[in-house]
């Protein structure tokens, strides 16, 4: 019998779930934790120097490798601080555990020094959370905890643990519980046979098909049985900005991602298709726009893992409850050997879909002439054919996302990290930390603008003292960039409070760091700085481009419009 205290128990529980990474910041009431961690070598803590950083890199690290993230903060303003991250990871869908400190439990309801109800707090932004009664809980609450942010549809998970649970003095029986009883609790492995049966009918006999997939596909790592299935059929297929990479890019039938700035061809084809196949996407409102003009002639086929997504913005004709990669592989099944119903249809649909996609092809954006400012999609395509589109790629939200998105061109799942449903400035430093640590000997970009970097721009010193080689490339247009967009749309362009009047010497700020950074303010120059930022995998390089602050991101649906619905420049729409 091995007697350990409360505190021991979650430093060996850690070990023994293979934990490699947690972040974290410590405090009062984490600190017997602390203490546990630091007297074990096989967890590696990483110090953040904000508690929302260590979310995001924790999220960032979940993102990329499939695994569950691990954060530990302290009670009241660690615990608070983390918030937004828990959010953005809820709204995400992404494995996270978060182990809260808190007051002892005696305590709790004093308004005690640092005591905040973390779970009272976090109750709308969590799958589930847990508060520790007794420290022989620990191991079962943590398995418990570990399972539930994994499985089903995944999401963040708050453990709040009173400092008397953790004391050194106190020692009880530890041991591993290798499985799981939750009784309330059973995430569906697999889809309705009939359901899908139903489904492949449709599909097969389908004259104008599209599927249109999101970040069910890639959590549930069921992009290698997507690829199958779709060119199987020879269908076009879209996907959400979370589902990016879920089906290569690169290749004909994807019709890149759909949506508020999503290409023209893919938000042409979602309106006028007949049979749409929603796996693993929620309908969200960055998609669908006006829901009572959405797809208006289209029966739609919805597969998802929760069954409270489904109908919830736009009936689904054929619902499916189960995991995107089952109901995929029930799907290949039923399809093998049959034919589809309307081969001709199905090339008069590829026309008319190669006629968007050609419409559109020279008219994506006005490329920098000689003396002009580097437009901000030169910058990702530069990225992207120095990388051979193989990089992780992070970016924090706006403008700079959006083009990050748009011309950036993932061929893998995992790839393409940022914050989709929250929209959470700050996102992308920490995430690309959080996914360095895991993929060392891998390019990692983060894709930024000023405004976002200078949210969590204190990770600089994390980076210093833990490592961690990452490109950050700030398209520095000088202005909140999308704010000022809508600014132009909507306002009559009064900038209200967009434009970034007083900017920090970026190549100061860094160099103050120890680390490199490159200013680059002509086209001429932006290959060579970014072969010199990125001939050395693990050095941090900071390039601050300058890109021309007038720029706007087309497509952009009109609000309120159907998906047909699009500005396509300053001076055309649809």
């Amino acid at each position: 019998m091995e007697l350990l205290s409360g505190a021991d128990m979650i430093a060996r529980f850690l070990q023994d779930e293979g934990v490699e990474y947690i972040y974290g910041y410590p405090g009062g009431a984490a600190l017997h934790i602390y203490d546990a961690l630091f007297r074990q070598d096989k967890v590696k803590h990483i110090l953040v120097r904000h508690e929302q950083a260590a979310t995001h890199a924790a999220d960032g690290y979940a993102r990329a490798s499939g695994k569950p993230g691990t954060v530990l903060v302290t009670s009241g303003p660690g615990a608070t601080n983390a918030v937004t991250g828990i959010a953005t990871a809820y709204m995400d869908s992404i494995p996270m555990v978060v182990l809260c400190g808190q007051v002892m439990s005696h305590l709790i309801g004093d308004d005690a020094f640092q005591e905040t109800d973390i779970i009272g707090v976090t109750r709308p932004i969590v799958k589930h959370s847990f508060s520790i009664r007794h420290p022989t809980e620990i191991p079962e609450v943590l398995k418990k905890a570990y399972y539930l942010a994994a499985t089903g549809r995944p999401g963040p998970v708050v453990v709040d643990i009173p400092k008397d649970m953790t004391a050194p003095t106190e020692r009880y029986e530890y041991i591993y519980p290798k499985k799981v009883k939750m009784r309330s609790y059973n995430p569906v492995t697999r889809g309705h046979t009939g359901q899908i049966k139903k489904a492949v009918e449709l599909m097969l006999k389908a004259r104008r098909p599209v599927f249109y997939t999101g970040g069910g596909v890639v959590t549930g790592n069921a992009s290698e049985g997507l690829t199958d299935l779709v060119q199987r059929l020879g269908y076009p297929i879209t996907t959400t900005l979370m589902g990016i990479g879920s089906y290569p890019q690169s290749d004909r039938q994807c019709l890149g991602w759909l949506g508020m700035h999503g290409s023209f061809e893919s938000n042409m084809a979602m309106h006028h298709a007949d049979l749409i196949i929603a796996i693993g996407a929620r309908f969200d409102d960055r998609v669908t726009n006006n829901t009572s003009k959405f797809c208006p002639t289209a029966k739609i086929i919805h597969v998802d893992i929760d069954p409270s997504s489904v109908s919830k913005t736009v009936r689904a004709d054929v619902p499916i409850v189960g995991p995107a990669g089952s109901v995929i592989n029930e799907m290949i099944s039923m399809v093998q050997g049959k034919e589809i119903a309307n081969p001709e249809a199905l090339a008069d649909w590829w026309k008319q879909i190669d006629g968007w996609r050609e419409e559109r092809r020279e008219k994506l954006y006005e490329p920098s002439k000689p003396g002009e400012p580097i437009k901000p999609q030169e910058v990702i395509e530069a990225l992207c054919r120095l990388t051979r589109g193989e990089a992780y790629v992070t970016t924090d939200v706006g403008q700079h996302q959006m083009f990050a998105a748009q011309y950036y061109k993932f061929d893998k799942p995992n790839r393409f990290i940022t914050s989709g449903g929250l929209g959470t400035m700050g996102f992308g430093f920490p995430a690309a930390m959080g996914i360095k640590h895991n993929f060392p000997e891998e390019q990692v970009i983060c894709v930024t603008g000023e405004g976002s970097f200078q949210m969590m721009m204190q990770e600089l010193s994390t980076c210093k003292q833990f490592g961690g080689g990452v490109k950050i490339v700030n398209l520095n247009n000088a202005s909140l960039g999308m704010v000022r967009q809508w600014q132009d749309l909507n306002y009559k362009s009064r900038h209200a409070h967009s434009y970034m009047e007083s900017l920090p010497d970026f190549q100061q700020l860094i160099a103050a760091y120890g680390f490199t950074a490159l200013r680059v303010e002509t086209l001429a120059d932006l290959e060579p700085a970014l072969e010199r930022a990125f001939a050395d995998t693990h050095e941090l390089v900071f390039l601050d481009v300058l890109v021309d602050p007038h720029e706007h991101v087309y497509p952009m649906q009109v609000p309120l419009g159907s998906m047909r619905d699009m500005l396509l420049s300053k001076t055309e729409r649809t």
